[in-house]
């Protein structure tokens, strides 16, 4: 017999951090460990704690704000900022450079201080988080200058996959833009998990030096024309399209699909033909067999 205590309701409060768009979950567990949140006005030692009502947290002795539904925004980060609230060094980060109006968002991802282009941006961090995952398929399209000499066959072999250092990399597609015979040359890169840093270190496994590694697209979402450090709303229409309910207000976890309820089989009669009803088969079956016979006979 188990007499284990019943597991607690709720959620744990990283989640509900998140999904408030305060911080990111790896952000809520370091200011729990340095005291700035509180259940009921006592402070938390702990991440490992389930809450059920989100009103009696509070975080520097402030309330969660009321959750908005799930948003998101297309930004073109230019190259030269830190994805990051804050930065050890004291660098400018991509969201000092936001305009002030805007909530407090999250990046989906990240790209380091000399890439640029598309970074998704969201308030809500359970969706950031589920955007993240490699397991969604999306597919990350960059356009990369590189210096040196291509071998268009190990640029191919990308796409089986690389082992470098240990660590294994999937399927990566790059093809050439332009001439291929300079010391300069321009590629389309395609892949779907996004490790830190993964096309420079690709590329150096190839001999090649990353100049220029501009993000173009992640998944459905484009960088387009929006201009250089312009950020724009994906619209809720567009949110809906993609994303259903979990656009609404708390919801943007994933959700199992419905089940796909087919109607029942239609009833097989039991019931044996009458002795009228075979004798008439039986002879109608026998007309056409001799109709078919005569048919082959006049052949």
């Amino acid at each position: 017999m188990d007499d284990s205590p019943p597991p607690e309701k709720g959620e744990r409060v990283a989640k509900l951090l998140a999904r408030a768009g305060l911080c990111s979950r790896r952000d809520a567990e370091r200011w729990i460990a340095e005291g700035r949140v509180a259940l009921h006005g006592e402070v938390l030692k702990s991440p490992a704690v389930n809450v059920s009502d989100p009103a009696a947290l509070t975080v520097d002795g402030k309330t969660l704000p009321a959750a908005d539904r799930a948003r998101l925004w297309r930004y073109h980060k230019p190259a030269g900022l830190v994805t990051t609230h804050r930065d050890e060094k004291g660098r400018e980060t991509v969201f000092d450079a936001l305009p002030k109006e805007l909530p407090r968002l999250i990046s989906v991802g990240r790209l380091d201080l000399n890439s640029e282009g598309l970074l998704l941006l969201t308030n809500d961090g359970e969706l950031a988080r589920r955007l993240e995952l490699p397991a969604n398929g999306w597919l990350r399209r960059y356009k990369v200058r590189v210096h040196g000499v291509v071998d268009p066959a190990r640029l191919a072999a990308l796409e089986k996959g690389v082992t470098i250092d240990g660590v294994a990399y999937g399927p990566i597609h790059a093809i050439f833009e332009g001439e291929q015979h300079v010391s300069n040359v321009w590629l389309t890169v395609s892949l779907r998990e996004g490790r830190n840093r993964e096309i420079r270190k690709v590329m150096a496994h190839l001999g090649l030096a990353v100049t220029r590694l501009i993000r173009l697209a992640y998944g459905p979402f484009q960088l387009g024309n929006l201009p250089r450090g312009a950020i724009e709303e994906v619209p809720p229409r567009v949110m809906r399209e993609q994303f259903g309910d979990e656009a609404k207000p708390g919801t943007a976890e994933k959700k199992p699909k419905p089940e796909r309820h087919q109607p029942p089989p239609r009833p097989q009669s039991t019931r044996r033909p009458d002795k009228e009803t075979r004798d008439k088969k039986a002879k109608d079956k026998k007309a056409r067999m001799k109709k078919k016979a005569h048919a082959d006979h006049r052949r």
